[in-house]
């Protein structure tokens, strides 16, 4: 039996490998093995289709992050950690996906994003205020800032237009970028503890 969930995991399995706009109903249809009129029967549209696939995605981070940050022993080893899986994911998603959806389906990633409640800023503003409690980021910074901040480095990384994989690797790109700012982010106490916790920003994919 074609369901709801079986239509929206095969759709998303098929955006995530190879991007959203060369995936039409059709190419669902033909995987599912079954009649346009069954995805209609739950779906208005593609874009309705991939608001659900979408909404799916990104519970699924959310999870995967949170997992990550419980199990973290301090606020630079769940950083660390989050940014190795942010950049693992990069491996398994489609170059296009997020490109196509912003392109073709404008509005549609912002609204998925906030109806999670922008969950990536809030964790990494609750991994900085893990910070500053434990005394290993400096208590006058501003953590939304800083949350943005980081997201924004997160994103560079994965620019591969503006740094080519033939020249920039990610582990150059996180130790000239990333790894700097939260040292001048840290205390003395957080400086040592990111010298001794520098292998968790290398990238092990």
């Amino acid at each position: 039996m074609i369901t709801k969930e079986l239509i929206i995991q095969t759709a998303t399995q098929l955006f995530v490998e190879n991007g959203v706009k060369t995936i039409t109903v059709d190419k669902i249809v033909k995987e599912l093995r079954t009649s346009k009129r069954t995805v209609y029967n739950h779906f208005d549209n593609k874009t309705a289709l991939l608001s659900a696939c979408l909404a799916i995605y990104h519970q699924k981070v959310k999870t995967e992050n949170e997992a990550i940050i419980e199990e973290s022993p301090n606020a630079i080893a769940a950083l660390g950690r989050l940014h190795n899986e942010i950049l693992k994911r990069t491996y398994q998603v489609n170059p296009n996906f997020f490109s196509d959806i912003i392109h073709y389906h404008p509005g549609v990633l912002e609204a998925s994003y906030r109806n999670t409640n922008n969950f990536a800023h809030q964790q990494i503003v609750d991994i900085a205020q893990w910070g500053i409690d434990d005394r290993i980021f400096q208590k006058e910074f501003d953590v939304d800032v800083v949350g943005k901040t980081v997201l924004v480095l997160l994103k560079l990384l994965k620019d591969n237009k503006l740094f080519p994989v033939s020249q920039y690797s990610k582990e150059r790109l996180t130790f000239g970028t990333l790894v700097p700012y939260l040292r001048g982010l840290c205390t003395p106490k957080g400086v040592k503890l990111l010298a001794e916790q520098e292998e968790l920003f290398k990238i092990s994919i």
